[in-house]
This record gives structure tokens, sequence and C-alpha cells, in this order.
């Protein structure tokens, strides 16, 4: 099933002294959702913001989806957090929770969607008894814990094989990336089956938010279609 594209920039590489001007600026140039990068200098060595971050902009007025990405460990305290805070999507790392079929469920349970995140050396093989559960899967295309780093080729060919996993089940499960997206590589990853890219810095770093996004959702469309 062909998704339509969607944009959500990360905060990480928002300008947190005005928050929520920076993310009402981003969505106002035509992003679609907000990605949250949640680090607990735990499960990785980082350490970013919490539930009251999303409240906040709750309470600023943005009512575009949140997409909550936890790089956390343990994972089911911070759901039912987020979720009252305002969270819509809710994804999180296998190796971050000791029974992941019970955490999906949870975040289903608050009202939120789950989504499943496998790091570049993460086995797909954990999608075979999720799939049919999730609304969405994230590839990491770095090595989760910081931004600016650049593009890992090789998870290229992972995505290929869930995008194949994701069309067999007939559902509508979103197929997501997060690191190193930019303006130049943006085409050929939608072409290789991705439908929503998280960027953080090209985006929030470049001068102009509007032309940025424009370029690559129209770069993501024209190769999403010739799939």
């Amino acid at each position: 099933m062909k998704q339509s594209t969607v944009i959500s920039p990360s905060i990480l590489s928002a300008d947190f002294a005005r928050l929520g001007d920076d993310v009402s600026q981003v969505l106002e140039a035509g992003a679609d959702w907000v990605h949250f990068d949640v680090m607990d200098n735990h499960y990785v060595p980082n350490l970013t913001f919490g539930p009251m971050i999303c409240s906040a902009l709750r309470a600023y007025g943005v009512e575009a989806p949140i997409d909550v990405h936890l790089m956390v460990e343990p994972v089911d305290e911070l759901v039912s957090l987020f979720a009252k805070a305002g969270a819509t999507m809710i994804s999180f790392h296998p190796e971050a929770s000791r029974h992941v079929d019970r955490t999906i469920g949870l975040i289903r349970e608050h009202g939120c969607k789950p989504g499943l995140v496998l790091n570049p050396a993460t086995s797909i093989g954990q999608l075979q008894w999720t799939l049919e559960k999730l609304d969405m899967v994230l590839l990491m295309s770095v090595n989760p814990g910081f931004g600016g780093q650049s593009f890992i080729p090789h998870v290229l060919d992972k995505v290929r094989k869930v995008r194949s996993m994701i069309d067999a089940t007939g559902r509508d499960i979103r197929l997501e990336i997060d690191g190193g997206i930019t303006v130049d590589n943006v085409g050929e990853v939608a072409a290789a089956g991705v439908d929503t890219f998280v960027s953080g810095s090209a985006i929030f770093g470049s001068a102009d938010y509007r032309a940025t996004i424009s370029r690559m959702r129209s770069d993501a469309d024209l190769h999403m279609a010739a799939r």
C-alpha cells in the first residue's frame, strides 16, 4: 500500500531558547509531524528531554502529530507519561523492552500508535512476530545517540526488505527512517521504500525551512511514484 510522504523534523536540532516558535515555523513551512528524539544517557550516550516538552508544545498550540522515538531503557513508564503529554505515535527499541509484545500493547492501550525501531545492526527478524501489531517501523540509518551523523548506506538494503514485508501484510504501516536524511539523499531513500522521513539538522539548520521541506517532499514524491 503506497503512502503519502510525511516529513517529520526532529526537534533535537531546533532552537530550544524559542522552541515553540521554531516548531510552529517549521510546521507552517510544510512539515507534517514533529519528531521527538528522547534519549536517556543509558540506552544511548546522550540526554535530551522528557514528556514535559511534549506537554509544553501542546499547550503552546502545536496540533500536528507528535512522533515520539524513545531511546530509553526501560520503556513502559515513559510510554504512559508521553501518551498523557500528547504523543500521537510512540516508537521504541526492542532491545530496551523485556517484553516487546506487552510494550506494543501498552502503547495502543494509551491511545497512541505503536512503532518498533531497528538500529542499523538489528535484525529484521524482530518484525516476524510484531509487524501485524504495528502502525510504523522506524529504521535507524545512523547509530542512535547524536544528531548530525552521516547516513549509513547499507541500511538501504534493510529498507527494501522491510518494505517487502510491509507490502505483504496489506496493512497501512508506515516505514520511517531517521539519521542523516538530507535534500541530497531523500530521493534514493524514498525509491528504496521509505514514506516517512525524519530530518533534524538538514531542516532546522537550513536558512529556509519551506524551501528545504518542499525540495525533500518533491524528491521523495517523485521517487515513491516510480516504485
